[in-house]
């Protein structure tokens, strides 16, 4: 049905080919980027720290402002722009160490202003979706998205490392700031350059506080958004002390770890080819519903693992295709719900809203991970898991349990 999807719709297909190829080059770039600093220019802890900092930046500073500023513009002209600005600065820390004059500064700035950059990107992207195929066609859009982000997340490590062990980290980087100038390419080539921008003399914050107003007052979407920003809390939680069970709780050698990270891209593909027929036969309510819960099950299970090697591995593996699984079945399902219950002169903003909320509580979510990861590690599994589950359930007590279809 995706492959169908996809060549049905000229214009779908072009953005999914260009969002394809960019999250590949990024890979290379989530694997490329910290070796630079580490490796390359000798970044300490606490400038490691700043860099993380710097990622996260321009989803607290413009993440709510961005979903106005994309209404106010037209949808493929910002998503040509954001890739050309990528391929800019993503190109220009190849070019910086080849010089023999780059610097962690220059590594910050050019963070900062790429994910500026990226937020604006997937806003758009999110919200030109439903432009571009039929309403009824959504959750097969969604899910051939999320499918291919799942398998290239899966393969673009891999291909980082490759990259990184044959060049030098910095100029590994070439990869993405290429693959971004060929995502603009296939962008630019869309045919439907999205509705018309929206005029207004409504200041900034005024046009903010419509796009919050649009998220907590209508019912199924303010629940979707609270639960997955529980979500996102509780998964960060488990991120940062994960490895951490693994190799010190559980005395996993690091190719078995390797391994089970590599399951949870497998249970994540897997589970984004199936979320269309699963959906269709549960309803979006039930499908988020059993997605978060999955999840949610995924760190409860990992903490029972014990005993014989045989025993533990076949625990880890369970957890880890739970872990994959969810996140792609209530993932689909979220953005579906949002993408069809707000009205489209709102869903930028609506859009924007939700990453500032999910990816706002992430840092926090890793603070507090850390912290009681430093008592005991299956502790934190387990809060971290109860954390979701209280996601799990303001899902159930709402609306959504009995959504069957979406009206």
């Amino acid at each position: 049905m995706e492959h169908v999807l996809a060549r049905r719709h000229a214009d779908f297909r072009r953005l999914f080919i260009g969002n394809s190829v960019s999250l590949l080059g990024s890979s290379v770039t989530a694997v490329a980027l910290p070796l630079s600093a580490v490796v390359y220019l000798h970044a300490s802890p606490f400038q490691m720290g700043l860099l993380g900092v710097a990622t996260l930046a321009p989803h607290f500073v413009f993440g709510l402002p961005a979903g106005v500023w994309v209404d106010r513009l037209p949808y493929r002209r910002i998503l040509v722009a954001a890739d050309i600005a990528q391929t800019i600065l993503v190109g220009a820390v190849p070019l910086l160490a080849w010089l023999g004059v780059l610097s962690l500064w220059h590594l910050y700035v050019i963070v900062v202003l790429a994910g500026v950059a990226n937020l604006f990107e997937n806003v758009t992207a999110q919200s030109f979706t439903p432009h571009l195929v039929p309403r009824e066609q959504l959750l097969s859009a969604n899910s051939t998205l999320m499918a291919s982000n799942a398998t290239v997340n899966t393969t673009g490590s891999a291909v980082g490392s490759a990259l990184v062990t044959v060049f030098a980290a910095p100029f590994a980087l070439v990869v993405d700031a290429v693959s971004f100038a060929v995502a603009a390419f296939f962008k630019a080539r869309i045919s439907t350059p999205g509705p018309p921008p929206r005029a207004t003399e409504r200041r900034l914050a005024a046009e903010i506080a419509v796009g919050l107003r649009a998220v907590f007052t209508q019912p199924t979407v303010r629940v979707v958004i609270v639960a997955a920003a529980l979500g996102a809390l509780a998964g960060q939680m488990q991120n940062v002390v994960l490895v951490l069970f693994l190799v010190q709780g559980l005395k996993l050698s690091s190719g078995l770890v390797g391994l089970a990270i590599t399951v949870v891209g497998v249970a994540g593909v897997a589970s984004a080819v199936v979320a269309t027929p699963i959906t269709r036969r549960l309803g979006p309510g039930p499908a988020f519903i059993a997605g978060m819960l999955i999840s949610a099950l995924a760190g409860l299970v990992l903490v029972l693992a014990s005993g014989p090697l045989p025993v533990v591995l076949a625990v880890v593996g369970l957890a880890q295709v739970l872990r994959g699984a969810g996140p792609s079945l209530f993932g689909v399902n979220q953005q579906t719900l949002r993408q069809t219950l707000v009205p489209p002169d709102l869903l930028s903003r609506v859009n924007a809203t939700w990453r500032f909320l999910v990816y706002g509580l992430q840092p926090v979510g890793a603070l507090l991970g850390g912290v009681l990861g430093s008592l005991d590690l299956r502790l934190t599994l387990i809060v971290s898991s109860v954390v979701m589950l209280l996601g799990v359930a303001v899902a159930v007590f709402s609306p959504l349990r009995s959504m069957r279809a979406i009206a």
